[in-house]
């Protein structure tokens, strides 16, 4: 069993920067893949990155890359999106997740958090 809290969202101007963290709890954490989603207002949730189990690897969905960074740190059981250059469309609910694959579908997420809102303005 895997237990995520996220943190770290707020509201900030266009341009500039945040950084969300997601804390886990259960000694497994290091074995799962973690990724990042988020859901913007009236639209279905979708894949912004993901991190291989050691960090080895990570994917980021176009509209985030060159502008977020996942990383993670297993001695802290804690994923992290430092999200510079936001944008009004990066406006929405982000949640971390785990999951025992490194890919980008929500479906094969097992573990989820109750995710943190990102507001930003134009």
């Amino acid at each position: 069993q895997v237990q995520l809290v996220e943190s770290g969202g707020g509201l900030v101007q266009a341009g500039g920067s945040l950084r969300l963290s997601c804390a886990a709890s259960g000694r497994t954490f290091s074995t799962y893949a973690m990724g990042w989603f988020r859901q913007p207002p009236g639209k279905e949730r979708e894949f912004v990155a993901v991190i291989r189990w050691g960090g080895s690897s990570t994917s980021y969905a176009d509209s985030v890359k060159g502008r977020c960074t996942i990383s993670r740190d297993n001695a802290k059981n804690t994923v992290y999106l430092q999200m510079n250059s936001l944008k009004p469309e990066d406006t929405a609910v982000y949640y971390c997740a785990a999951s025992n694959s490194f890919n980008r579908r929500p479906v094969e997420y097992r573990y989820w958090g109750q995710g943190t809102q990102v507001t930003v303005s134009s």
